[in-house]
């Protein structure tokens, strides 16, 4: 069976398997750096740059959008403090260049089929809610991330403070171990106390920042503890446990659900599909009647009945604890 193998392919096989391994080496000698850098935290890449420490909380600062967390009232307040929570460091003037580019191509594309107001809805509906959803999406991602890393930074201020260090040289230490969220939000803390914030204040302000629900559990314990004293190590080595086991039912609920968010992506995605499909197969299927009075009012009705039919499916498979 072997000698009917071409050598010639044998040859191109090991061409082939050749061009791969030095590839690979190439990478690991090329990126392992780099891979080491992304795992830094954004505080530290700052120190790098040779600036001061005050030029360097200055920055974060102002590239997140703080300084006037929850200014403003109603809408504004809740925008501001959204767009600080998301991490979103493009800052506020790219981001609506961005939501206006949106509302061009929306607005260009739907009126060249539905015409100039149909356009215009459509366009002006993506400015506003395109950006809206994409800073929902990324606070989502890095509270996630937070969550995952928070018992770990924990674990680390128990040690510091078993070896006796005080609880800012505690939360420094974790500022300089973790990364990204957490390692760039506990050196902020770790700033602002430095700077003159009292200790409680400055987790508060950690908490407005990030806005994940185990936090307020760790603030108040440190802010109990400044005031009035007690064992921060115990409770603190408690509280870890109670946010594993949190990680962990959250986890497990995650993975019960998984196949009713299966179902609920095919459920939405069918109809999409199906309309792309025949549109694409038969484009006189919806062509020809899509300037008929009712095609406009049944589409609405389509659309109207697919976003509550995902809004029940969404409140099935989601759940709070």
């Amino acid at each position: 069976m072997f000698e009917d193998i071409d050598p010639l392919y044998v040859f191109y096989a090991a061409v082939v398997g050749a061009v791969l391994a030095i590839a690979e080496s190439v990478y690991l000698l090329t990126f392992s750096a780099a891979d080491y850098r992304r795992n830094v935290n954004r505080r530290l890449t700052e120190f790098e740059k040779g600036g001061s420490r005050e030029e360097a909380i200055v920055n974060l600062r102002r590239e997140r959008g703080i300084g006037g967390l929850g200014a403003g009232m109603g809408f504004a307040s809740w925008l501001n403090r959204l767009l600080v929570q998301s991490g979103v460091t493009i800052g506020v003037w790219k981001l609506g260049a961005g939501a206006i580019v949106a509302g061009i191509v929306v607005f260009l594309g739907i009126a060249a089929r539905f015409g100039f107001w149909a356009g215009a809805g459509a366009g002006a509906a993506s400015a506003v809610f395109l950006p809206l959803l994409f800073l929902l999406r990324m606070r989502k991602r890095r509270r996630a991330k937070f969550t995952e890393q928070f018992a770990e930074a924990l674990d680390i201020i128990v040690r510091s403070l078993r070896a006796g260090h005080p609880v800012p040289a505690a939360i420094k230490m974790a500022a300089r171990e973790m990364p990204d969220p957490v390692g760039t939000e506990f050196g902020m803390a770790e700033d602002e106390i430095t700077f003159g914030l009292d200790i409680e204040t400055a987790m508060r302000n950690m908490l407005a920042r990030v806005g994940q629900e185990d936090l307020p559990l760790f603030v108040t314990s440190v802010a109990i503890q400044a005031s009035s004293g007690g064992n921060l190590t115990e409770i603190l080595n408690n509280l870890t446990e109670v946010i594993r086991q949190r990680v962990k039912m959250r986890r497990k609920i995650r993975a019960l659900s998984a196949e009713g968010r299966v179902s609920a992506l095919i459920l939405s995605g069918v109809p999409i599909f199906l309309f792309v499909i025949i549109n694409w197969i038969a484009p006189g299927f919806y062509g020809d009647n899509w300037h008929h009075p009712l095609m406009i009012y049944g589409l609405s009705g389509a659309a109207g009945w697919m976003l509550i039919g995902n809004v029940v499916m969404h409140k099935m498979i989601n759940f709070r604890f």
